[in-house]
């Protein structure tokens, strides 16, 4: 059931009174706590009744919130918990509780690269050992793939404050087919991830071309405090809109891209589509399906077709369907017996 933010205090208020067990509560007393608990939050009185507090009480003892409060009364008049030990901060943990609990923390854990979520860290070590103290531990039944061990994620952080207070960085860079590293002036607009790698998206102070830097290619960053910061004067979202991972063509690289997947593998290209813009063309009578969208031809794509071997089949454009064949014949020939 839903609660609101008044009814929390007042059970709040009523609990700490309840721990007290050297003085006796009369409901007025009660009333008069959650009243003055409630001016400090709110700055302003708010009328408690003395039938909102009778509900509260009611609400509190049953099982609605998870509290079962042991609240009984004595000498008809006085409010005390039968247990002196209760208090609703110290409810046991639920399994469903402990599981939901669990699989949220494994989620959260994925981002803990960034300082966004520094202060956040603590009260995942609070909730790890209330887990661990309530049952044993057990594997996680929700599993994010994220490879710890992977280069660049140690930039992060650092990138993304970059970002955030658009300071201009001096990045020491080399790429896979350069012999040297190079120092790049670069002005850092967007961090994006693509099958569990991280990029840095933005501008240089030579070119109004927007580059993507793999943060695993990156040396060293310093700062350039003297370089005006140049803002993205593109819509981050709208950029990558027609593209398969990180690589953004020109637009003559966008083309409708027909492809046939058999029996076996269409379920999951159909539920789990390669772009936003792809469509189904043709249901065939043996099983398979074939699919149309419309992205960028770029090297991301040529290798998602890849993954898919025997199982997938380019029918247009022709010079995607050649560059595709020719290097699935060139991986035959690896495994070419002798």
């Amino acid at each position: 059931m839903a609660v609101t933010k008044n009814a929390l205090i007042r059970y709040k208020t009523i609990d700490k009174c309840l721990q007290n067990h050297y003085r006796k509560w009369t409901l007025n007393d009660l009333i008069e706590q959650c009243s003055d608990a409630l001016y400090d939050f709110e700055g302003r009185a708010v009328n408690v009744s003395k039938r909102t507090i009778q509900l509260d009480i009611q609400l509190m003892r049953s099982d609605k919130l998870g509290y079962n409060a042991p609240i009984e009364v004595y000498e008809k008049k006085f409010y005390r918990y039968g247990n002196p030990d209760y208090s609703i901060t110290n409810i046991p943990l639920t399994e469903n509780d402990m599981n939901i609990l669990t699989e949220t923390m494994n989620m959260l854990k994925q981002f803990e690269d960034f300082s966004l979520f520094g202060e956040f860290k603590g009260v995942l070590h609070k909730l790890e050992d209330k887990l661990y103290s309530e049952k044993n531990h057990q594997p996680s039944i929700i599993h994010l793939d994220r490879n710890v061990e992977l280069q660049g994620l140690e930039w992060l952080d650092e990138l993304y404050q970059a970002i955030l207070k658009q300071v201009v960085l001096k990045i020491i860079y080399q790429s896979f087919k350069a012999i040297y590293p190079s120092e790049i002036i670069f002005h850092p607009h967007l961090l994006k991830e693509f099958n569990n790698r991280w990029f840095l998206v933005g501008k240089n102070s030579t070119s109004n071309k927007v580059l993507t830097l793999a943060l695993d290619r990156i040396l060293g960053i310093d700062y350039d405090f003297k370089t005006a910061y140049i803002s993205a004067d593109y819509n981050t979202e709208e950029y990558y809109k027609d593209t398969i991972g990180v690589t953004v063509l020109e637009e003559r690289n966008l083309t409708e891209i027909i492809f046939k997947v058999d029996d076996k593998n269409a379920p999951y290209v159909r539920t789990k589509p390669f772009h936003a813009s792809q469509k189904i063309v043709d249901r065939h009578k043996d099983g398979s399906i074939t699919f149309k969208m419309k992205v960028h031809q770029n090297f991301e794509l040529e290798r998602l077709f890849l993954g898919f071997a025997e199982t997938l089949e380019v029918l247009a454009p022709k010079k995607l369907r050649r560059r595709i064949a020719y290097k699935l014949k060139k991986a035959a020939e690896n495994y070419t017996m002798t």
